[in-house]
């Protein structure tokens, strides 16, 4: 057998289980003739399964290239021409019928291999080996401004008839399975053809091989056609006739671009047809100067040193939300019990303090019930979530609550209360690598849901003889533990106060500085805000009740 040319007959499948379904070539390639699928590396995949061929192997020597003339493939509707040019020959038996197509490859100008099947059972083998050949119909082309490539010869001669004849057309060797190394085997073949049309089969495999093809080449050159409705492949569009839908088609397919990647001449219709973002003001005239208020859709990082007042500020945004939408807002505040929560949003309502007992307790429950109404809409339905951890916190079950917050509860607004106790949460690695992984998770979530999400960040110590509790100018450096908060926030805002002074004015009042601004651009100090100690409030200064020193550093 060592002069012959031969195949294994009868074997076992390692993909779908028959017993004695697979032909082996002599290239090691296979064809299992139950699954109809075409096995590459056939011991390779039999190894993978622990699979052991059968030991009853049979071998057949194939008929000989000889065999066969030009004739019209009529069984594919390929006409006498088109055959005679790819080289393909066909045998007929008595009643005329073809039972055998002898497809050629070439090496260079040499022939190197025949493919031949039989077309009564489909089954088909290798005369000769693949190594060292082409495409088939490679030798026949050598440049132009366009070639299509399809998954099968048959399809590649279809192609070349419904075309008008007029572009080059070549087929892959061994199927969807292996498109990818018989592209690369021959990738600088296309490299004088400026476009190159993928016509794989309408089905998973040929999709997911023509999308792995299209990234072999270079961005542009490749465009994956996508058959009509109902179409499969090529010869099927020929046989029945579909001329000008496959033209459509083929004139049609698109440039190829990764996931993510969008060729932007095809976006004008959506660049102006877009939705609108409404911004929501915020409660502070200069930050609505710098920032144009606030949208869904945006990260938002409100900072400050400890003590400086992020939770009055917070509270103040909790409560604007609630009143000034009809939005549903959720608030995950880790540092406190979800009473305490509520007591600081109604504190707002009221103008006064309820979260101290004595004060709440000079209300009526009428009142307080009165107060509480804010927190539903006019038909009695919910609009505040409140993520009751009860002193437990596990970071995926976090994130798992904030999700369904967005989701499940439409909470168009989340306030997260506050990063660094999501760091507590997460049980390995170092702070760092923590934030960054909570910011990344915390980016990817506004931009799948759209939703907004208002997040309180601590700052580092500073070097120097004046930290944050006396007023220093906030900058991005000073964030804590990562450049990932200010990286991946839309809008990052820093509460500035020297609550040391002896001034009780100075220490009352609070400056909020811009530190960046995606949307706008627009960053600084935007306002001064003065905290009221009857009502718990924060009220914004206008330019004549500023009586303070403004220069940074020396009076905060």
């Amino acid at each position: 057998m060592d002069d012959k040319t031969w195949d294994k007959v009868h074997q076992p499948c390692p993909l779908c289980g028959s017993s004695d379904a697979v032909g082996v070539n002599q290239d090691g390639s296979a064809k299992c003739f139950s699954c109809g699928e075409f096995i590459f590396d056939y011991e390779g995949a039999c190894r993978g399964k622990d699979m052991k061929p059968n030991n009853q192997t049979e071998y057949k020597t194939p008929d000989t290239v000889g065999e066969g003339s030009y004739i019209a493939l009529t069984d594919r509707g390929i006409s006498k021409a088109t055959a005679q040019k790819y080289g393909v020959k066909g045998l007929q038996n008595l009643k005329g019928e073809v039972i055998k197509h002898f497809y050629p490859y070439y090496n260079g100008h040499e022939l190197g291999a025949t493919k031949i099947r039989n077309t009564v059972n489909k089954d088909f083998f290798i005369q000769g080996g693949y190594n060292g050949t082409g495409l088939f119909g490679q030798q026949l082309f050598k440049s132009g401004k366009y070639i299509t490539i399809t998954e099968g010869e048959c399809d590649a001669m279809a192609a070349y008839e419904l075309l008008g004849s007029k572009w080059a057309v070549v087929s892959i060797k061994r199927g969807a399975q292996g498109a990818v190394t018989d592209i690369k085997e021959s990738l600088e073949f296309f490299d004088d053809f400026e476009n190159v049309i993928i016509a794989f089969d309408n089905d998973k495999a040929g999709k997911d091989a023509a999308v792995k093809v299209a990234r072999l080449f270079k961005p542009g050159k490749a465009k994956i056609l996508s058959f009509p409705n109902g179409w499969k492949d090529a010869n099927d569009m020929l046989k029945s006739n579909k001329h000008k839908e496959f033209v459509e088609a083929w004139w049609a397919a698109k440039v190829y671009t990764p996931s993510g990647v969008i060729n932007i001449t095809e976006q004008r219709a959506k660049f102006h047809d877009r939705e609108k973002k409404e911004s929501v003001p915020y409660p502070y005239e200069g930050l609505n100067k710098k920032l144009y208020g606030m949208r869904q859709g945006e990260l938002v990082t409100l900072t400050g040193g400890t003590g400086l007042g992020k939770s009055s500020v917070t509270r103040e945004l909790e409560h604007w939300l609630i009143k000034e939408t009809k939005d549903n807002v959720g608030i995950i505040a880790l540092e406190e019990d979800w009473r305490r929560t509520v007591d600081g949003i109604l504190s707002i309502e009221a103008n006064a303090r309820l979260y101290i007992d004595h004060i709440r307790e000079n209300f009526s429950t009428e009142q307080l019930d009165k107060f509480f109404d804010i927190l539903y809409d006019g038909d009695n339905k919910n609009r505040v979530w409140i993520h009751s951890h009860f002193g437990t916190n596990d970071i995926d079950d976090i994130f798992s609550k904030l999700r369904f917050m967005i989701i499940g509860c439409d909470c168009k607004w989340v306030v997260v209360d506050h990063l660094h106790m999501l760091v507590s949460a997460v049980s390995e690695g170092d702070e760092r690598r923590a934030i960054d992984n909570i910011m990344t998770r915390l980016r990817s979530i506004v931009e799948e849901t759209g939703a907004g999400i208002i997040l309180v960040s601590h700052l580092r110590r500073v070097d120097g003889n004046k930290g944050h509790e006396n007023g220093i100018e906030v900058s991005l450096s000073h964030l804590r533990g990562s450049n990932s908060i200010a990286q991946l926030s839309d809008c990052v805002i820093a509460l500035e106060r020297n609550q040391q002074s002896e001034d009780i004015e100075e220490a009352r009042t609070t400056r909020m500085r811009v530190l960046k601004s995606r949307y706008t651009g627009d960053v600084g100090m935007a306002c001064r805000v003065k905290y009221d100690q009857e009502t718990g409030r924060l009220h914004e200064l206008s330019d004549a009740d500023i009586t303070i020193d403004d220069n940074a550093g020396e009076a905060f």
